[in-house]
Parts: structure tokens; sequence; C-alpha cells
């Protein structure tokens, strides 16, 4: 809503005419391209734009999704789970930034922060990082300021009690942990934040490729802890964004 708040603005300033903003308003809300409809609106509904999921796409599939958003005036188009073979192709056609680690690919320019506060991302292990990496890096995408603290599980309480400050500090953090997930619970014990919980699928046989961590986080004492799905790391960093630029309404 804040694009078209922007919108309604400039009208009201008279630094755009009426009929331009109507212009703008009555854009197609989305464009068919034959395999795909791309949604053009959503930034004007949700406050962020279309994402483009990567798996399953060819790499001429994600171009032309891409081709059409810039075209449409989209500046910083989001790629998540894009293999490092479909990035290889998408190089040699865009100014795109891939990052192996998170299989995220990010074509046009950065945004700088715009969010209410700090977005805390840790981890319980070294091995949940490419499900961290997809959470900051989709939060800073979208306009947060973003925090890693990694390899702070519970196994080793004082390394995340080493990071009490930013724990306290933070808008909304992002809770990131396999085996029995308890990551969580204690840093939802910890702050007076919201806390995105994202299990991973890290952990040995009984762990069930995540579905151990979902359940510990589903059934966490701490309140204020809300779960997302098995390796989610884009749905939490997106939510953190929300949460970190929710305004109150008057």
């Amino acid at each position: 809503m804040n694009d078209l708040r922007e919108l309604l603005e400039a009208v009201k300033a008279g630094n755009l005419a009426i009929d331009d903003a109507i212009l703008k308003i009555k854009r197609q809300p989305f464009e068919d391209i034959g395999f795909a409809k791309v949604d053009l609106h959503r930034k004007v509904r949700q406050g962020a734009a279309e994402v483009i999921y990567g798996a399953g796409k060819t790499a001429e599939q994600i171009a032309a999704i891409a081709e059409t958003m810039l075209q449409n005036g989209q500046s910083t188009i989001l790629i998540t789970r894009l293999s490092a073979e479909s990035a290889a192709e998408l190089t040699k056609r865009f100014p795109m930034k891939y990052d192996e680690t998170a299989r995220i690919g990010i074509i046009g320019t950065m945004p700088a922060p715009s969010g209410n506060g700090t977005v805390v991302v840790a981890t319980g292990g070294t091995s949940d990082i490419p499900v961290a990496e997809e959470a900051a890096i989709t939060a800073e995408v979208l306009g947060n300021k973003v925090t890693r603290l990694y390899d702070v599980g519970v196994a080793g309480l004082h390394r995340l009690l080493a990071h009490l400050d930013d724990i306290m500090g933070a808008s909304v953090i992002i809770a990131i942990a396999g085996m029995e997930g308890a990551l969580a619970s204690v840093i939802g014990g910890l702050a007076d934040c919201p806390v995105i919980a994202v299990p991973t699928s890290v952990g040995y046989g009984a762990s069930f490729h995540g579905v151990s961590a979902l359940l510990s986080m589903l059934n966490s004492c701490a309140s204020g802890v809300a779960v997302v799905n098995i390796d989610n790391g884009f749905g939490a960093g997106y939510m953190a964004n929300m949460i970190n630029h929710t305004k109150a309404k008057q």
C-alpha cells in the first residue's frame, strides 16, 4: 500500500497529473505470457512485488517472467530456489547477483533498509545456514536491516547468551534449527518481539527430515513464537519483513 499512498501524495502535492495517476492505477493487473500470469499489482496490494520461485522452471521461463517485471517498472527481482545452472544462463541476460548458499538470484538494485528496526536471523548450527541465508537475503531484498547470529544453538547456550543485546534490540527474530528445534523456544523466552521459527531438515534419522523440529516448535511453551514450513527460509524472511514494516493504523 505504500506505493499507492505515495502515488496519491504526489497527486495531492501537484507533482503528478490526475490522468497520469489514473493510468498507473489502471495498468493491467497481470500479464499473461502463456505459461505464466505475472502479477503486476502485488506490490500495491501487499507491499512487496511478486517473487519468482525458480525450482521447476527453466532458465528461459524465469528470464521471460523477469523481463515482464522489468518492463513494468519492477526495479528489484528476487528469484528463490534457483539452481547454479539456471543462474549461469540468467547472468548472460541480466545484471544478476547469485548466492549459491541461499540459492537466490537478485536482478536489479538492493533497496535501502526502510523497516522499523532490525531483523535478527539466528541458527542452531552451521548446517542451518543455507536456510538462514535464504531468510536473511529475502528480508534484505525487501528493505530490512539484518543481523546474523549463526551457530548459537542450545548445545552451547553460552554462545547465544553472548548476543543478548542483539536479541533484546530486535524488531523480529527468525530462529532456524534442525534436530529437536529447541532454539526457537529458548529465544522466545528471552525476546520481547515476535519470533518466527523455521524447522530445518538437518538431523539424524529420528528427526524425520525436519518433522521433529517442526513439532517441537509448534509445541513451544514460549509465547510469541510462530512457525513456518520446514526449510522455508523465504517464508520466514517475507513474514519478518511484513512485521518490521507494520505501522500503527490510525
